[in-house]
Protein backbone atom coordinates (compact mmCIF):
# COMPACT_ATOMS: atom_id res chain seq x y z
CA UNK A 1 0.00 0.00 0.00
CA UNK A 2 1.38 3.46 -0.99
CA UNK A 3 2.14 6.09 1.46
CA UNK A 4 -0.95 8.31 0.66
CA UNK A 5 -3.31 5.62 0.98
CA UNK A 6 -2.01 4.14 3.99
CA UNK A 7 -1.94 8.06 5.44
CA UNK A 8 -5.75 7.88 4.14
CA UNK A 9 -6.56 4.68 6.00
CA UNK A 10 -5.09 5.74 9.05
CA UNK A 11 -6.57 9.06 9.44
CA UNK A 12 -10.16 7.77 8.54
CA UNK A 13 -9.64 4.97 10.88
CA UNK A 14 -8.35 7.24 13.94
CA UNK A 15 -12.15 9.19 13.58
CA UNK A 16 -13.96 5.74 13.06
CA UNK A 17 -13.08 4.40 16.40
CA UNK A 18 -13.57 8.14 17.58
CA UNK A 19 -16.85 8.32 16.10
CA UNK A 20 -18.24 4.76 17.28
CA UNK A 21 -16.81 5.51 20.38
CA UNK A 22 -18.68 9.02 20.76
CA UNK A 23 -21.75 7.55 19.57
CA UNK A 24 -21.77 4.79 21.58
CA UNK A 25 -21.72 7.20 24.90
CA UNK A 26 -24.96 9.25 23.51
CA UNK A 27 -26.62 6.41 22.98
CA UNK A 28 -25.69 5.07 26.63
CA UNK A 29 -26.77 8.08 27.75
CA UNK A 30 -30.18 7.25 25.70
CA UNK A 31 -30.27 3.48 27.14
CA UNK A 32 -30.30 5.09 30.61
CA UNK A 33 -33.09 6.81 30.30
CA UNK A 34 -35.22 4.49 27.37
CA UNK A 35 -38.62 4.94 29.15
CA UNK A 36 -38.59 8.78 27.96
CA UNK A 37 -37.70 7.22 24.45
CA UNK A 38 -40.66 7.16 22.10
CA UNK A 39 -40.25 4.25 19.58
CA UNK A 40 -42.06 3.95 15.63
CA UNK A 41 -42.16 1.01 13.67
CA UNK A 42 -40.67 1.08 10.18
CA UNK A 43 -40.77 -2.50 8.57
CA UNK A 44 -42.99 -4.27 10.52
CA UNK A 45 -43.78 -4.32 14.48
CA UNK A 46 -40.32 -5.98 15.05
CA UNK A 47 -38.61 -3.33 13.19
CA UNK A 48 -38.24 -0.13 15.51
CA UNK A 49 -36.80 3.15 15.33
CA UNK A 50 -36.18 5.75 18.02
CA UNK A 51 -35.01 9.46 18.63
CA UNK A 52 -31.33 7.63 19.66
CA UNK A 53 -31.01 6.49 16.18
CA UNK A 54 -31.45 9.11 14.15
CA UNK A 55 -29.39 11.70 16.74
CA UNK A 56 -26.60 9.41 17.04
CA UNK A 57 -26.62 9.15 13.30
CA UNK A 58 -26.74 12.68 12.43
CA UNK A 59 -23.83 13.02 15.09
CA UNK A 60 -21.27 10.31 13.17
CA UNK A 61 -22.61 12.08 9.96
CA UNK A 62 -21.56 15.43 11.13
CA UNK A 63 -18.33 14.48 12.35
CA UNK A 64 -17.38 12.70 9.41
CA UNK A 65 -18.33 15.47 7.29
CA UNK A 66 -16.26 18.07 9.14
CA UNK A 67 -13.03 16.15 8.48
CA UNK A 68 -13.81 13.94 5.08
CA UNK A 69 -16.54 15.91 3.34
CA UNK A 70 -16.02 14.27 -0.30
CA UNK A 71 -16.81 10.59 1.24
CA UNK A 72 -19.58 9.12 1.09
CA UNK A 73 -21.74 8.09 3.46
CA UNK A 74 -24.48 5.92 4.33
CA UNK A 75 -26.50 4.94 7.11
CA UNK A 76 -29.84 3.34 8.54
CA UNK A 77 -31.87 6.20 9.38
CA UNK A 78 -31.04 8.55 6.27
CA UNK A 79 -29.72 6.68 3.88
CA UNK A 80 -26.90 7.19 1.41
CA UNK A 81 -25.28 10.32 0.21
CA UNK A 82 -23.18 9.88 -2.37
CA UNK A 83 -19.16 10.94 -2.47
CA UNK A 84 -16.12 11.53 -4.68
CA UNK A 85 -13.08 10.39 -2.64
CA UNK A 86 -13.75 6.47 -3.84
CA UNK A 87 -14.48 5.92 0.25
CA UNK A 88 -18.20 5.09 1.59
CA UNK A 89 -18.98 5.43 5.15
CA UNK A 90 -21.43 2.75 6.31
CA UNK A 91 -22.58 3.39 9.59
CA UNK A 92 -25.77 2.00 11.61
CA UNK A 93 -26.03 3.85 14.51
CA UNK A 94 -27.73 1.16 17.33
CA UNK A 95 -27.59 -1.99 15.61
CA UNK A 96 -29.80 -4.21 18.49
CA UNK A 97 -32.34 -1.17 18.85
CA UNK A 98 -34.96 -4.12 20.34
CA UNK A 99 -32.81 -4.83 22.72
CA UNK A 100 -31.47 -1.41 23.53
CA UNK A 101 -35.07 -0.01 23.79
CA UNK A 102 -35.92 -3.09 26.06
CA UNK A 103 -33.29 -3.16 28.71
CA UNK A 104 -31.30 -5.56 27.14
CA UNK A 105 -26.80 -4.83 26.58
CA UNK A 106 -26.79 -6.52 23.33
CA UNK A 107 -26.70 -3.94 21.01
CA UNK A 108 -23.90 -1.58 19.48
CA UNK A 109 -22.96 1.15 17.05
CA UNK A 110 -21.53 -0.38 13.68
CA UNK A 111 -18.91 1.85 11.34
CA UNK A 112 -17.53 0.62 8.55
CA UNK A 113 -15.31 2.10 5.91
CA UNK A 114 -15.64 1.03 2.23
CA UNK A 115 -12.37 1.92 -0.61
CA UNK A 116 -14.09 1.03 -4.03
CA UNK A 117 -16.60 -1.32 -2.19
CA UNK A 118 -14.20 -3.17 -0.26
CA UNK A 119 -14.39 -2.71 3.62
CA UNK A 120 -11.09 -1.62 4.35
CA UNK A 121 -12.34 -0.22 8.33
CA UNK A 122 -14.83 -1.68 10.87
CA UNK A 123 -14.95 -0.63 14.26
CA UNK A 124 -17.67 -2.19 16.68
CA UNK A 125 -18.14 -0.59 20.19
CA UNK A 126 -20.66 -2.01 22.12
CA UNK A 127 -20.97 0.22 25.13
CA UNK A 128 -22.86 -1.93 27.73
CA UNK A 129 -20.02 -3.84 27.64
CA UNK A 130 -17.15 -1.22 26.89
CA UNK A 131 -15.80 -3.37 24.35
CA UNK A 132 -14.32 -1.90 21.27
CA UNK A 133 -13.50 -3.84 18.43
CA UNK A 134 -10.95 -2.63 15.53
CA UNK A 135 -9.92 -3.55 11.99
CA UNK A 136 -8.54 -2.87 9.21
CA UNK A 137 -7.13 -4.20 5.96
CA UNK A 138 -3.84 -5.57 6.65
CA UNK A 139 -3.64 -4.23 10.13
CA UNK A 140 -5.21 -7.57 11.66
CA UNK A 141 -8.20 -6.94 14.62
CA UNK A 142 -8.61 -6.19 17.90
CA UNK A 143 -10.28 -6.04 21.46
CA UNK A 144 -9.89 -3.26 23.45
CA UNK A 145 -6.44 -3.71 21.73
CA UNK A 146 -5.54 -7.45 22.14
CA UNK A 147 -5.32 -9.19 18.53
CA UNK A 148 -7.96 -11.20 17.85
CA UNK A 149 -7.04 -14.56 15.72
CA UNK A 150 -9.90 -17.01 15.30
CA UNK A 151 -9.38 -20.54 16.56
CA UNK A 152 -8.73 -23.48 13.73
CA UNK A 153 -9.68 -26.19 15.88
CA UNK A 154 -13.38 -24.63 16.64
CA UNK A 155 -15.99 -26.22 14.56
CA UNK A 156 -19.50 -26.77 14.23
CA UNK A 157 -20.15 -29.11 16.58
CA UNK A 158 -17.71 -28.14 19.45
CA UNK A 159 -18.61 -24.76 19.40
CA UNK A 160 -22.02 -22.35 18.78
CA UNK A 161 -23.20 -20.86 15.76
CA UNK A 162 -24.66 -16.71 15.89
CA UNK A 163 -28.28 -16.93 13.90
CA UNK A 164 -30.71 -14.36 12.71
CA UNK A 165 -33.87 -13.50 10.91
CA UNK A 166 -36.20 -11.30 10.51
CA UNK A 167 -39.48 -10.46 8.56
CA UNK A 168 -38.14 -10.80 5.42
CA UNK A 169 -37.39 -14.28 5.60
CA UNK A 170 -40.01 -16.66 6.09
CA UNK A 171 -40.72 -18.76 9.38
CA UNK A 172 -40.33 -22.06 6.78
CA UNK A 173 -36.67 -20.90 5.36
CA UNK A 174 -36.16 -20.08 9.57
CA UNK A 175 -37.05 -23.42 10.44
CA UNK A 176 -35.19 -25.35 7.67
CA UNK A 177 -31.99 -23.92 7.95
CA UNK A 178 -32.06 -24.17 12.42
CA UNK A 179 -33.08 -27.86 11.43
CA UNK A 180 -29.68 -28.26 9.49
CA UNK A 181 -27.70 -26.95 11.48
CA UNK A 182 -29.12 -29.02 14.57
CA UNK A 183 -29.00 -31.90 12.51
CA UNK A 184 -25.19 -31.48 11.50
CA UNK A 185 -24.53 -31.57 15.58
CA UNK A 186 -24.47 -28.05 16.13
CA UNK A 187 -26.27 -25.19 17.76
CA UNK A 188 -27.22 -21.73 17.95
CA UNK A 189 -27.36 -18.19 19.65
CA UNK A 190 -29.60 -14.92 18.78
CA UNK A 191 -28.84 -12.01 20.73
CA UNK A 192 -30.76 -9.56 18.31
CA UNK A 193 -27.84 -7.92 17.08
CA UNK A 194 -25.72 -9.00 13.90
CA UNK A 195 -23.02 -6.80 13.89
CA UNK A 196 -22.61 -7.50 17.32
CA UNK A 197 -22.34 -10.85 16.47
CA UNK A 198 -20.32 -10.84 13.42
CA UNK A 199 -17.91 -9.37 16.24
CA UNK A 200 -18.34 -12.20 18.45
CA UNK A 201 -17.56 -14.10 15.19
CA UNK A 202 -13.49 -12.47 15.27
CA UNK A 203 -13.35 -12.78 19.19
CA UNK A 204 -14.30 -16.64 18.78
CA UNK A 205 -17.26 -16.51 20.94
CA UNK A 206 -19.07 -17.89 18.47
CA UNK A 207 -17.91 -19.93 15.31
CA UNK A 208 -19.61 -18.30 12.89
CA UNK A 209 -22.62 -15.91 12.06
CA UNK A 210 -25.77 -16.34 9.44
CA UNK A 211 -28.51 -14.56 8.64
CA UNK A 212 -30.43 -14.78 5.25
CA UNK A 213 -30.94 -10.96 4.93
CA UNK A 214 -29.02 -8.27 6.34
CA UNK A 215 -28.32 -4.55 5.35
CA UNK A 216 -24.93 -3.38 4.47
CA UNK A 217 -24.71 -1.13 7.99
CA UNK A 218 -24.94 -3.80 9.92
CA UNK A 219 -22.73 -6.61 8.00
CA UNK A 220 -19.59 -4.40 6.67
CA UNK A 221 -17.88 -3.53 10.12
CA UNK A 222 -17.99 -6.87 11.11
CA UNK A 223 -17.08 -8.35 7.74
CA UNK A 224 -13.73 -6.23 7.85
CA UNK A 225 -13.32 -7.56 11.44
CA UNK A 226 -13.85 -11.48 10.90
CA UNK A 227 -11.78 -10.89 7.54
CA UNK A 228 -8.44 -9.62 9.60
CA UNK A 229 -9.14 -12.03 12.72
CA UNK A 230 -8.13 -15.00 10.01
CA UNK A 231 -12.31 -15.87 8.98
CA UNK A 232 -14.21 -16.01 5.52
CA UNK A 233 -17.14 -13.92 4.62
CA UNK A 234 -19.41 -14.28 1.82
CA UNK A 235 -19.26 -11.16 -0.52
CA UNK A 236 -21.82 -8.43 -0.36
CA UNK A 237 -22.22 -6.53 -3.04
CA UNK A 238 -22.00 -3.27 -3.24
CA UNK A 239 -21.68 -2.14 -6.62
CA UNK A 240 -24.74 1.14 -7.43
CA UNK A 241 -27.43 0.79 -5.42
CA UNK A 242 -26.98 -3.12 -4.44
CA UNK A 243 -25.36 -1.13 -1.41
CA UNK A 244 -29.14 -0.33 -0.22
CA UNK A 245 -30.52 -3.69 -1.00
CA UNK A 246 -30.33 -6.46 1.97
CA UNK A 247 -28.73 -9.85 0.84
CA UNK A 248 -27.66 -12.51 2.75
CA UNK A 249 -24.96 -12.67 5.05
CA UNK A 250 -22.69 -15.11 6.31
CA UNK A 251 -19.22 -15.41 8.22
CA UNK A 252 -17.08 -18.05 10.07
CA UNK A 253 -14.02 -19.47 11.21
CA UNK A 254 -11.85 -22.12 8.88
CA UNK A 255 -13.15 -25.12 10.78
CA UNK A 256 -16.67 -24.59 10.44
CA UNK A 257 -16.76 -22.77 6.86
CA UNK A 258 -17.17 -25.91 4.46
CA UNK A 259 -20.50 -27.14 6.88
CA UNK A 260 -21.83 -23.56 7.45
CA UNK A 261 -21.89 -22.63 3.70
CA UNK A 262 -23.17 -25.81 2.48
CA UNK A 263 -26.08 -25.36 5.13
CA UNK A 264 -26.65 -21.57 4.28
CA UNK A 265 -26.34 -23.01 0.83
CA UNK A 266 -23.24 -20.11 -0.40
Amino acid sequence: MSDTKNDALQSRLLLAERVARAGGEKALAYFNQRDTLVVETKHDLQDVVSRADREVEQMIDQQIRASFPDDGFLGEEYGLQPGTSGYTWVVDPIDGTSPFLNGMPNWCVSVAVLHDGVPVIGVIFAPTYQECYVAALGQGATLNGRRLQVDPSRTLQNHVTGFGANSYVSPEEVGRLLASLLAAGGNFIRIGSGALMLAWVAAGRVVGYFEPYMHAWDCLAGYCLVKEAGGWYHPFNTEGDRLLKGAQVLAVAPGAQAELRRIAGV
